[in-house]
């Protein structure tokens, strides 16, 4: 049967494209499906200063070409096509897509998430040129400038505070007249003199032409409109909303165990509670969501994948 591999790899950012990597590299026949732009969230970060070992100016896209590279090198298929439907119940799976039906021993589910955003005008044209959804990647590119932190819960406070060791003055911006994160996480924001507030306030659009230079805010209690622009000797700021991720695991509901937001849960060795189908990478539930532990996961479910086939027969 031509569509009946060892593993199929659903989602190539870093931890598909490390699965993918590590499966092949063990002999197994290996698919890897993606519906859309290869590398997930990480090809849209300009600088990748945060991964052990990566070369000098490492950029996203750079950093996927070379795990893309890898993983065909070891024998990896790689295929474009929609998954539209998946059934675990069986000893072989099945993976439906928009143009084939594939088959396989073992599915590893590395489909991601995805930053939830603002949804105003401006935001998407300038992601990567002042807008992120991650500060422990982007932070030092704004040291020494002012940035504005969209959100009130715990990611958000966690976050600006983090920004605090970089930025010269970090805003949290939050729709409501108190914070949601917890109480601990508050005292430390409160105490905190780079870190200032902006309540009651939404984002309504982020200006800039190919960098961002200015931002309108809304009071909602008086529904006045305001524009803060860069200041003239920076040209920018940083705005990073954090308002919470969407598991892309719409897909999966019914198939395998997920907590109340939709992730995933597996075990440490990423292994879900139906035996032979692994979860790895931000879709699954897990503390820190970065490529780092992305190509950790994925490693492990390769492995593990390899295990449970040589346990089947």
């Amino acid at each position: 049967m031509d569509n009946l591999y060892d593993v199929i790899i659903i989602g190539s950012g870093p931890a598909g494209l490390a699965a993918g990597l590590y499966a092949a590299r063990a002999r197994m026949k290996t698919l890897i499906l993606e519906k859309d732009k290869t590398g997930g969230q990480i090809v849209s970060t300009d600088e990748v200063a945060n991964y052990p070992g990566s070369i000098q100016h490492a950029t996203g896209p750079s950093l996927i070409a070379r795990m893309v590279e890898q993983a065909e090198g070891f024998g990896a298929e790689r295929k474009k096509d929609a998954v539209i439907s998946v059934d675990f119940s069986e000893k072989i799976k099945t993976v439906t897509c928009r143009n084939e039906e594939y088959k396989a021993k073992a599915v590893i589910i590395a489909a991601g998430a995805r930053p939830k955003k603002i949804g105003c005008p401006g935001e998407d044209k300038l992601v990567g040129k002042g807008v992120s959804y991650c500060a422990t990647c982007d932070a030092d590119f704004f040291t020494d400038l002012e940035v504005f932190v969209i959100g009130g819960g715990d990611s958000a406070v966690e976050e600006a505070m983090y920004l605090t060791k970089f930025a010269r003055k970090v805003t949290i911006v939050h729709r409501r007249d108190e914070l949601r994160a917890a109480k601990s996480i508050q005292e430390k924001a409160f105490a905190n003199d780079k870190l200032h507030f902006l309540w009651n306030t939404t984002v309504n659009e982020i200006k800039g032409e190919g960098i961002v230079e200015s931002i309108v805010f809304e009071n909602l209690k008086t529904g006045e409109i305001s524009e803060h622009a860069a200041d003239e000797d920076d040209g920018t700021f940083g705005v990073f909303p954090f308002i919470g991720y969407d598991p892309l695991s719409e897909l999966f509901k019914g198939k395998v165990e997920m907590n109340k937001a939709g992730y995933i849960i597996t075990d440490a060795d990423m292994k879900t509670d139906v035996s032979g189908v692994f979860a790895a990478g931000d879709i699954r539930e897990k503390s820190l969501r970065q490529v780092a532990t992305a190509v950790a996961d994925g490693a492990i479910a390769a492995v593990q994948a390899e295990k449970y086939i040589e346990s089947i027969g």
